[in-house]
């Protein structure tokens, strides 16, 4: 059976010609773009700021390529797009003096990694980061590249019938799915109910907010019922015409949109190493 028919709408994008202090690249017709021209070494100017935002809205992940920074710099550029989330369950991987960041980090002795299947970060969290600023040092010889999925594309490539069938519903997201068996069995994990179609705050657009990484079940359905929706939104959002895969270089960074993506870490990569820091970015309440 030929698979079926995905039809995407056009996403609100500018020309690369029209940004004046940085290099914009997309890397395909539907998400993500590099970035280029932008010292991190230096306080980051207003326009510099300004162009790297509205890539981030235009495009919903941008990576920068560049020598490698410290926390300070790692910071300063989060605090581009706003202010730091310090999620509860992240409370055994922060940095000592740096409680916004986390260490990201997997090597010959993992029994797992951060964000091996498709994800929006921490959208248990009763107000879930905005987004989040990666930064790895560190790499395999191969491997490691993570993937990135709009969540624009995904809603909008289903039927008119599934649309009207989830639209005003909502499902449960626990932090346990994800931490409940690495993190401290006295830490209290967050539990937030969210509405399954979000409305982005910025571009006004719907965007699909399910994920095998957090949600546990739609409420007010039958479990039956809801894992059957829920199965088909998983499998639906992995389809490639909605991603872009992103191979990492050495002091690289990535900047996303939780509100609006999704993304997984491939680990192809075990024994080798592959770290990093993290900051995430504050965000509000889904609509």
């Amino acid at each position: 059976m030929p698979a079926p028919e995905v039809t995407l709408s056009e996403p609100p994008r500018t020309s690369p010609a029209s940004y004046r202090a940085i290099g914009v690249k997309p890397l395909n017709p539907t998400v993500g773009a590099e970035i280029t021209g932008v010292d991190l070494a230096q306080p980051i100017p207003q326009n510099v700021a300004a162009e790297l935002r509205r890539a981030f809205e235009e495009h919903m992940v941008i990576f920068l390529r560049g020598p490698a920074i410290d926390h300070e710099a790692h910071a300063r550029l989060a605090k581009v797009f706003g202010k730091p989330h310090v999620a509860p369950s992240t409370v055994q991987w922060r940095v000592e003096g740096h409680p916004e960041v986390t260490k990201i980090h997997a090597d010959g002795d993992s029994k797992y990694v951060a964000g091996e299947d498709w994800h929006s970060d921490m959208s248990c969290d009763p107000e879930p980061p905005m987004g989040s600023v990666l930064y790895l040092h560190t790499l395999p010889p191969l491997g490691g590249d993570t993937v990135f999925a709009s969540m624009y594309a995904a809603y909008e490539a289903l039927s008119d019938t599934m649309k009207a069938t989830i639209a005003d519903l909502r499902a449960v997201h626990s932090s346990a799915k994800s931490f409940g068996d690495k993190v401290a069995r006295d830490l209290e994990l967050p539990t937030s109910s969210h509405p399954m179609v979000r409305t982005h705050p910025v571009s006004g657009r719907k965007a699909l907010f399910v994920n095998r990484g957090y949600t546990t079940h739609i409420e007010g359905l039958p479990a039956q019922e809801s894992e059957a929706i829920l199965r088909f939104l998983y499998e639906h959002v992995a389809n490639p015409n909605f991603q872009c895969r992103f191979t990492w270089s050495s002091h690289a960074i990535a900047i996303w949109d939780n509100r609006c993506l999704q993304h997984m870490a491939i680990w192809d990569y075990f024994p080798q190493t592959r770290s990093g820091f993290r900051i995430q970015i504050q965000g509000d309440r889904p609509v």
